[in-house]
């Protein structure tokens, strides 16, 4: 057990010795244990210098050496489900040097990635997607291959992981599906009896007597049938498996997902058993970390450690310490509690994230009226629909990424009956070290195209404040997207007020440019504004846009440009340059935004500046087609600025 993060890397020679799997293969099972304490401890390490998520990967540290050490991989697939536990795997996998590159620009992924590692089968970042990846490799691969999905029980709940389940057993195909269960949601029976009945299950013994048991009683009337219920409800007294049975799968478990023994020895028998099984393995998150094993939320993933501890305060405010800006899912989750109490039919909605989505507080003031569906964004979006049909003021906070997830219900659902339903979007635009799977960078593209939808996108804290406010006063389908992280740090109003819907406002007065901004890179805006003498807007709706504001800007500019965090194809640019060409006026319009290509994972304000959305990006760009417009017209040159 560790109680602290290790600062300089720890003696590791037995991990060291392990650069590949047939490597770990080679080793004595009884060394296995002293592997998985090397490796928890290393990568302690390592996510102590890099950051990221490692309660789930403290918790699988022993399945995955016992996976890597009874299955052929790369040849035999491993398929791992989100990705959260997949470090030790890229550890193991001849990674290990690599991992303090781990979520930095040009150095390893924070999840599963083709393009990365053979050993990596599928690409991962939404949750849920194990089985259905598994079931078609098994379906395209050669008899002779071991297909394995690792999927945990929080991705258990989604719809999808069912779906798969069931298309599974109907096929029959050969494959093994591992209910990583860390005691978050499903089973909590773990001890001597349940084990001892696991390894029954497992055993050769037990499964050549129910295949010879099963050839012998199917040629007598309905004796089979009779044995084979009687087999399930034995279970079912005293396993967790009777639906996964029911479904046709062999379910083997739960198993202690810490005891190498009993996980080498399972699989090992599992291994050469034909058709679809379940192992059901209990694990604990954060294992062998004590102060994430005591609260795995809040140590589900980690900040890099300092170099050196701090020993001095910025001191200010008559010597109170600075005060940070508050995160905009904070802006929400107070905004969320104001609101709750001036309606009591506000309904707060969450698919899994209630943490990340600033709803904590929420959760605990109005128990009554939170409801967090697990990982069922398709659920959660149908389940506001309906409250809306009965008077009631659904709000469902939703990651950007994943309410790509619920678009069909979104479209359906919500948009098509126009129902009053308020999305407040999260993690819009890049997202920095969790890279393209975890990016919001199309919100604004699919939903501006769907109709009675409105759409915000604020500038600072404050807008983002009274824009939700604005939004849930809409009568309708409303949506108002903000990014990871903090703002500027503008004073929020405690006082709400509802904003014109339609209407944006000028920030800045200057000459020929002017920059129409959308969203919070008016910051970045203003200041190459200032560098080119440019006029800035900050339109706030992309939805509805501000058309005579945009008739304006067209009038007195010889050049305008349109800024937004979200793709260029079909964005908020896009919706400008529609307007313009539809009204016929003719005037340059430059849209910067994120390219049509796949952005990896990096510092957020380093991404930015590589795709051109700093200032200087900006700046730069507004100067390049300023000089093509001179060259065009001679008589119009501008001064030198």
């Amino acid at each position: 057990m560790f109680d602290e993060i290790p600062r300089t890397r720890p003696h590791t020679p037995l991990l060291d010795a392990v650069d590949e799997p047939a490597q770990l293969r080679a080793l004595d099972e009884r060394q296995l244990p002293e592997l998985a304490s090397q490796l928890r401890e290393y990568l302690l390490y390592c996510v102590g210098q890099t950051g990221g998520h490692f309660g789930a990967g403290l918790g699988v540290v022993e399945l995955t050496i016992a996976l890597h050490y009874i299955y052929n991989t790369p040849d035999d697939r491993l398929v791992w489900d989100v990705g959260h536990q997949t470090y030790p795997h890229k550890i193991l996998t001849g990674r290990r040097e690599q991992m303090l590159t781990m979520r930095q620009e040009g150095g390893l992924s924070g999840f599963p990635k083709r393009s990365e590692s053979p050993y990596d089968t599928f690409g991962v970042g939404h949750s849920s997607t194990s089985i259905s990846a598994a079931l078609g490799m098994a379906l395209g691969s050669p008899d002779e291959r071991k297909v394995v999905a690792v999927i945990g029980d929080g991705a258990m709940t989604a719809g999808m992981a069912f779906e798969a389940l069931n298309h599974a057993a109907h096929t029959g195909r050969d494959m093994l599906v591992v209910l990583n269960d860390n005691r978050m949601s499903i089973s909590k029976n773990v001890g001597g009896l349940a084990t001892y009945f696991a390894r029954i299950l497992a055993s050769k013994t037990y499964l050549s007597m129910r295949e010879g048991s099963r050839k012998i009683l199917s040629k007598i009337p309905k004796a089979w049938q009779l044995a084979r219920r009687t087999e399930e409800h034995v279970k079912g007294m005293i396993t967790p498996g009777t639906l996964f049975e029911e479904l046709g799968f062999n379910y083997v478990g739960p198993v202690d997902g810490h005891n190498m023994h009993d996980l080498v020895h399972t699989l090992r028998n599992l291994r050469g058993q034909r058709g679809p099984q379940l192992l059901h393995v209990v694990t604990t998150k954060g294992k062998g970390f004590g102060p994430a094993e005591e609260d795995p939320v809040g140590y589900h993933a980690l900040n890099k450690l300092e170099p050196e501890p701090r020993v001095q305060v910025a001191v200010t405010n008559g010597g109170k310490g600075e005060a940070k800006p508050p995160k905009y899912q904070e802006v929400f989750g107070q905004w969320l509690c104001d609101m709750a109490e001036h309606d009591e039919k506000l309904i707060g909605i969450t698919p899994a994230m209630c943490e990340g989505s600033g709803m904590v507080e929420f959760a605990e003031r109005f128990p009554e009226r939170f409801h967090d569906v697990a990982i069922a964004e398709q659920h959660a979006v149908t389940l506001a629909a309906g409250l809306a049909c009965e008077g009631q003021k659904p709000v469902v906070a939703i990651y950007s990424t994943f309410l790509q997830r619920g678009y069909d219900q979104l479209v359906h659902d919500v948009a098509i009956q126009d129902l009053d339903v308020t999305f407040a979007i999260d993690r819009a635009g890049l997202v920095g070290e969790d890279g393209p799977t975890h990016a919001g960078s199309f919100d604004l593209t699919f939903m501006r195209c769907l109709p009675n939808m409105v759409i915000a996108a604020p500038s600072d804290e404050n807008e983002c404040r009274q824009l939700l406010y604005t939004a849930y006063r809409h009568q309708g389908p409303a949506a108002v997207r903000y990014p990871r992280g903090t703002g500027p740090g503008t004073a929020i109003e405690e006082e709400m007020r509802a904003l014109p819907v339609g209407r944006g406002r000028r920030v800045r007065a200057g000459r020929r440019v002017a920059i129409l901004n959308f969203g919070t890179l008016l910051t970045p805006a203003m200041e190459a504004a200032a560098q080119v003498d440019a006029t800035v807007a900050d339109m706030r709706w992309v939805k509805p846009l501000d058309e005579s504001l945009i008739d304006e800007l067209a009038a007195e500019h010889d050049l305008l440009v349109t800024i937004e965090e979200n793709t260029v194809a079909g964005g908020a640019g896009s919706a400008v340059a529609e307007y313009l060409n539809n009204r016929g006026t003719l005037v340059p319009l430059v849209q910067l935004g994120l390219p049509d290509r796949t952005i990896e994972h990096g510092k957020h304000g380093d991404l930015l500046a590589a795709v051109g959305l700093d200032a200087a990006g900006m700046e730069a760009e507004i100067r390049r087609r300023l000089e093509q417009l001179d060259q065009k017209n001679p008589r119009g040159q501008a001064a030198a600025f």
